[in-house]
């Protein structure tokens, strides 16, 4: 079956600073490719240096004059998103995107992050909370856009409220939905507590539907030494043209969220087909398990608790705290 080409055109991003996670491979570089070729200067925060600098090199391949750079970061260590954060600060330069887009997937059996949190959530979410509140004076000089990429698993299951590290029955999908609830959720509250205080920051949500990327593929760091059933389908289906996205349609949702003068803060967007799955980006309906507002205030305190990363609390205060 022909697939119809889906693409979007990018705005001149000349000048400005886009920081994005994840951007070693995948959606993320892509999405970091497509910055660059519209002048941003993209900084590409990775925890693999050789993965990293094979991606720098794909993108200067592709536009000579592209500006790129790589800065290191794990996010599932609180210790290096604080150090990220600092290098950033010293260099001063305002951020005007942020797209947090790095994450892992369904570790078979339960692992932890650095300071002891379930991979997922660690990771996916905390890791996230964490450098945004460290990044809030340069974000704020920026006047940033703040596009969080989560899942259509944000739609499914729930937070586990009572047992948010998975201490006592690990099912990695449920951990995985729980991760991209919270930080859906946190990417809406972001962006009210923004309005509400003045920071001046947009945040915003997307997800990319359903496509072959290395989420579900051999990840032998989180514990998976081979492909998974579901992205060998996943990828028979996107050559097919059938249902799901590609790697490159995956990316354009969280292009349009992050750049598009009609993507506004505290909405969705996604891709536009049959079940979200793929197709061309726009606005959809907010998924029902990312509508409480209590359960976003409540697991913003939470991930201050967790993180020791407090968001300052009054308007004209400019910068996170340590909770020490």
């Amino acid at each position: 079956m022909a697939r119809r080409p889906v693409d979007i055109t990018l705005p001149d991003l000349s000048g400005r600073r886009a920081v994005v996670t994840g951007a070693s491979d995948g959606i993320g570089l892509g999405i970091a490719t497509r910055l660059a070729a519209a002048g941003a200067d993209v900084v590409m925060p990775v925890r693999n240096a050789r993965k990293g600098e094979a991606a720098v090199a794909r993108i200067r391949q592709a536009d000579p004059d592209a500006t790129v750079s790589l800065r290191e970061l794990d996010l599932s260590s609180l210790a290096s998103v604080a150090a990220l954060a600092e290098r950033l600060h010293e260099e001063g330069r305002p951020i005007s995107l942020l797209v947090n887009n790095a994450g892992v997937m369904t570790p078979p059996a339960r692992r932890t992050t650095a300071d002891g949190f379930e991979l997922q959530f660690g990771t996916n979410h905390l890791g996230h909370f964490a450098l945004v509140g460290h990044l809030l004076p340069l974000l704020r000089a920026g006047r940033a856009r703040v596009t969080s990429q989560i899942s259509v698993a944000a739609d499914r299951n729930a937070i586990n409220w009572d047992d948010l590290d998975w201490e006592r029955s690990y099912d990695g999908f449920r951990a995985y939905s729980q991760s991209k609830i919270a930080f859906g959720l946190f990417g809406l509250e972001l962006d009210r507590r923004s309005r509400t205080l003045g920071w001046g920051i947009t945040s915003n949500l997307s997800h990319p539907g359903i496509a072959p990327t290395s989420l579900l593929a051999a990840r032998p760091e989180v514990g998976r030494d081979e492909d998974t059933r579901g992205v060998r389908v996943i990828r028979a289906l996107s050559a097919r043209g059938i249902l799901v996205g590609t790697v490159q349609t995956a990316q354009l949702p969280a292009l349009h969220a992050a750049t598009s003068d009609d993507a506004v803060g505290g909405r969705l967007y996604g891709p536009g087909g049959l079940g979200h799955m793929s197709g061309a980006p726009g606005e959809q309906r907010l998924f029902s398990r990312l509508r409480s507002t209590d359960d976003a205030r409540r697991i913003w305190q939470i991930s201050e608790e967790r993180t020791r990363v407090a968001f300052p609390e009054a308007e004209g205060v400019t910068r996170a705290t340590s909770l020490g």
